[in-house]
């Protein structure tokens, strides 16, 4: 089975509120990124909603038709939203509120008995969960007792390290990996994931269900499309003079 590709549209949620209104508009993107392939939109509401509003998880609900990641802390007020929305998955982070971006998985023996509880409610409402982890195969089998259906592997290290010696970079993610099979839980990943370096990632990861791409993803489609906009652009000045 291909791994999936979840596209985090955060960033385009970022632009859209740096200029007030409603451009880009984050229901017509997903219609576009499901045409275009995606199978999968995930969202990161973070209670100040500098990016994704909890308004905007809800509007995307009845316009997603592939698979829908609400990703975050579970807080109370993002499990009420969760609850409410009812994704295909929820993605637990330990993301703290003033966190620029996710820069850590779980220490799921440490936070056990809270994860349990959390992903116990999702659970109950027939919701997938997900937890964010790092490379780390001792931490697995905290993860499984946690009761999550999933793990996230957090791929930035693999990412920074990539350039240096892909192999090295590769192989805690493929140890934690096996171990994830051991258990029987699902694998996913993202964070830092792009086009340099994200087929050597799904080549070497066995069972890789899916993967959550957003910001490298809309920077290379910034550089990949940039000329047939200056194009489209130049076309119309030449036409109307």
């Amino acid at each position: 089975m291909a791994t999936k590709l979840s596209v985090n549209i955060n960033k385009w949620a970022t632009l859209r509120n740096a200029r007030g209104g409603n451009n880009p508009d984050l229901l017509r993107t997903v219609q576009k990124l499901e045409q275009y392939g995606a199978q999968g939109i995930t969202v990161h509401p973070r209670p100040d909603e500098r990016h994704i509003k909890y308004q905007d998880a809800r509007d995307l609900k009845g316009v997603i038709t592939t698979e829908f990641n609400i990703e975050g802390n579970p807080i109370s007020s993002f499990i009420d939203l969760v609850l409410e929305v009812r994704p295909t998955q929820v993605t637990l982070v330990p993301d703290a509120e003033d966190a620029i971006t996710s820069d850590t998985g779980w220490d799921c023996k440490t936070h056990l008995k809270f994860l349990k509880e959390s992903i116990a409610l999702f659970k109950n409402e027939g919701i997938r969960t997900s937890i964010f982890l790092n490379a780390d195969p001792q931490m697995v089998a905290y993860a499984a007792e946690t009761g999550t259906d999933r793990i996230e592997l957090y791929t930035e290290p693999y990412a920074q390290a990539y350039s240096n010696s892909r192999e090295a970079a590769i192989q805690p993610f493929i140890e934690t990996a096996l171990k994830a099979q051991e258990f029987g839980l699902g694998l996913n990943a993202g964070h830092d994931l792009s086009l340099e370096n994200i087929a050597f990632f799904a080549q070497h990861i066995p069972q890789l269900l899916e993967v959550s791409i957003g910001h490298a993803l809309i920077c290379e489609s910034i550089d990949f499309g940039l000329k047939t906009v200056v194009d489209r652009y130049l076309h119309a000045l030449k036409n109307f003079a």
